[in-house]
């Protein structure tokens, strides 16, 4: 498949490069056999999935197509599926890493709707295979660096959030998109604690979510996404700390003045809005000049340098040009 990328000097490596081979071989042929019919295939993969939250091994398939946008990949060795997948943060479900994991398979992924709300000119209920069938599904290798200073690479499979935001045409008085989660104290056993005020609210700058790299998430390494990593679809926003991308998604709202988010409420001294990997800017109780790589964590291993951007700086740095960078941390 030819893909058009920008001169930008960004080398985009081939999906066998960065990948296992023989992950990668059971991908290719996957896709050839699913390119036809993403909704249908994934919808049958969910039922699949939905019985079986936690991930001991890979599972339920996800079509999606190779594809690429400009920064998307990186040519730094992939994470371990066991190690994306039994480390997460995912406050609904318990606050230690592998309490998702062990929690979250009482969460109950279909049937399963968005609302859309707001100052946009098609609201409404959408559900999730219509959702599937909105735009190509694309695999990207996206750097995912957390507050707390770790850090995974992880091909996440889904779309530009800017296909769905084009779709449903938001007003011109339109500033900011307010992304809302699910709190189900049913399912979710950990939301009602003090921890944070809930439901979980993200939020993002309207050019900010039409950025080409923030992507709206259905899978991960080709599958389903677990039910821990925030199925049954989530977002990324790659040049952020991960608490920005908000998991199990139940309602996109537009407005004009930026959203109160969840942990710019609990603790705006630490946690500011935008939420931009800055390794100048420490959080006041550790410094973010350093992450450590998750599955590179032996006695010796060295810690690596945090970058600005979270290595994206090239791709979104022209939507910050004259801000100060310490205030609107």
């Amino acid at each position: 498949m030819l893909i058009k990328t920008r001169d930008d000097g960004f080398v985009h490596p081939q999906s066998s490069e960065i990948t296992p081979q023989n992950i990668y071989r059971d991908r290719r042929q996957l896709m050839r056999l699913m390119a036809g019919g993403v909704a249908g295939a994934a919808l049958a993969a969910w039922a699949v999935r939905d019985a079986r939250a936690q991930m001991p091994a890979q599972g339920a398939k996800l079509a999606g197509r190779k594809s690429s946008v400009s920064g998307a990949s990186t040519m730094e060795r992939i994470t371990d599926f066991k190690d994306a997948s039994s480390y997460n943060n995912f406050y609904e479900f318990g606050t230690d890493k592998s309490d998702p994991a062990r929690n979250a398979h009482t969460l109950k992924t279909t049937p399963w709707t968005v609302g859309i709300e707001g100052l946009v000119k098609k609201p409404g209920n959408y559900a999730l295979e219509d959702l599937l069938k909105l735009s190509p599904m694309e695999e990207r290798v996206y750097r995912l660096r957390c507050v707390e200073g770790w850090s995974m690479v992880i091909p996440w499979v889904g779309y530009s959030v800017a296909e769905l935001i084009k779709k449903v045409e938001p007003l011109g008085s339109a500033k900011y998109v307010e992304f809302i989660t699910l709190a189900d104290s049913k399912t979710m056993p950990y939301v009602g604690s003090r921890v944070l005020n809930w439901p979980y609210v993200e939020g993002l700058r309207m050019d900010e979510a039409m950025h080409p790299l923030t992507l709206l998430a259905f899978g991960m390494y080709g599958e389903v996404l677990p039910k821990q990593n925030g199925a049954p679809l989530r977002l990324v926003v790659p040049w952020k700390y991960g608490f920005k991308s908000g998991k199990s998604l139940v309602k996109i709202r537009f407005t004009d003045k930026q959203p109160a988010t969840a942990w710019n409420v609990a603790a705006p001294q630490e946690y500011g809005f935008y939420s931009n990997v800055n390794p100048l800017v420490d959080h006041p109780r550790w410094s973010q000049a350093n992450e450590r790589r998750i599955g590179e964590d032996g006695l010796f291993a060295k810690k690596r340098k945090t970058l600005m951007f979270n290595g994206y700086e090239a791709q979104v740095g022209q939507l910050y040009a004259g801000m100060d960078l310490k205030k609107y941390y």
